[in-house]
């Protein structure tokens, strides 16, 4: 089964002493990765394509995104993968860029960074290609005190990105956020040419490199 393309954001709040990253509890009823805490996102849907937007993603962040793409991947559908993930992630969360209603409608793209891409492994129930994006609170408008439980992503939380090992989180998501606590260790704002990660399996190794 070929994966569905899917976008995860690991949204960073900076405003405290620590760096805290928002994850949440997947509902019980899913079939992929029920009860496990994970980034806000999903599948990217057909209308992603059409969504509005603002500014564009970042050219090495455009740059990178197509060339990772496993089949032929267009500026406009690297573009809908971002906005699948700012979409989901006001689904989940309520939470939505920018600090007034027009720039909530056009969200801004080019804050986010391509942090991560992921191949579920074969023979699992669901298989997801999924890109990481990652952006701070303070650049794209949004409170970091403003949080809304939905169906899908259960007890909303701020993660402090060092302190998270009694958390029951997806084995992905976990890696991802290790990776870009690294990351940060050495560049704190994590420049958009930054390294990015992808995960998958060959030949039954998984496989942990760089794009």
């Amino acid at each position: 089964m070929r994966p569905k393309d899917a976008a995860s954001i690991l949204l960073i709040d900076r405003s405290m002493d620590r760096l805290r990253v928002l994850v949440g509890k997947r509902s019980s009823a899913h079939v992929f990765m029920p009860d496990l805490y994970v980034f806000p996102g999903g599948r990217r849907d057909p209308r992603d394509h059409a969504l509005p937007f603002g500014a564009d993603l970042h050219p090495a962040v455009m740059d990178n995104l197509i060339r990772s793409a496993a089949r032929p991947l267009t500026a406009a559908g690297a573009r809908a993968l971002a906005l699948a993930a700012i979409r989901e992630l006001h689904e989940e969360t309520g939470l939505r860029f920018g600090n007034d209603a027009r720039q909530q409608e056009r969200p801004d793209l080019s804050k986010l960074r391509f942090v991560a891409r992921a191949i579920t492994p074969p023979g699992k129930v669901r298989r997801f290609d999924t890109r990481f994006f990652c952006c701070f609170t303070d650049e794209v408008g949004i409170n970091p005190a403003v949080l809304n439980d939905s169906r899908e992503l259960l007890d909303l939380q701020w993660l402090d990105i060092q302190g998270n090992s009694s958390l029951n989180m997806a084995p992905i998501t976990r890696l991802v956020l290790e990776d870009v606590t690294k990351f940060m260790i050495g560049d704190p704002s994590l420049q958009f040419e930054s390294p990015v990660r992808q995960y998958f399996e060959r030949r039954g190794k998984f496989i942990r490199g760089f794009l």
